[in-house]
């Protein structure tokens, strides 16, 4: 993710109320680079801005959310999907999971919330890998630096040995 305090979140919802309805309550929720779209292959158009997730209606006119996600994971891998359908189908869910997709949410009284505390769940989760990624760093630049000390003080021992002698000898 390459934002992980502004996430950009493509909601792409062919029904327009619900669409607005996901933009505005994530609005609400402080999260402001949101751009909807109304079919898959809209969002496919537009694919090359690098969403950090996509919030994803499995049926589509035209397309299905699956083909929607395996043509983005083919360009970008680290693309995020979370499935928020009106399919309540069990099948269905193991297929968006299978496929790479983070979470499936059926559309109920209580989806906006559950998709709220998705995307900061995944936000979270990107900023403990950010953080072991610099901190995984930090300890090998530690050790190539220490490795070029002890180089260097072999190497001044072994052509100055009176004067850099280790052991003091």
């Amino acid at each position: 993710m390459e934002n992980n305090k502004n996430p950009l979140i493509f909601i792409v919802e062919d029904n327009s109320i619900y669409n607005r309805l996901i933009m505005s309550h994530l609005r609400s929720h402080k999260f402001v680079r949101v751009e909807s779209y109304l079919s898959g292959e809209e969002c496919l158009k537009n694919i090359d801005r690098k969403p950090d997730i996509i919030i994803q209606d499995y049926l589509l006119d035209g397309m299905t959310g699956i083909d929607v996600l395996k043509a983005t994971k083919k360009r970008y891998p680290s693309t995020e999907f979370v499935f928020l359908s009106s399919q309540d189908n069990l099948e269905i869910a193991i297929d968006t999971i299978k496929y790479g997709a983070v979470d499936y949410i059926v559309k109920d009284q209580y989806a906006l919330t559950k998709l709220t505390n998705k995307i900061n769940k995944i936000i979270a989760d990107h900023e403990v890998v950010d953080s072991n990624k610099s901190f995984k760093n930090g300890v090998t630049f530690f050790i190539v630096a220490l490795v070029i000390i002890i180089v260097i003080f072999t190497i001044l021992n072994i052509f100055f040995p009176k004067t850099f002698s280790i052991i003091g000898l």
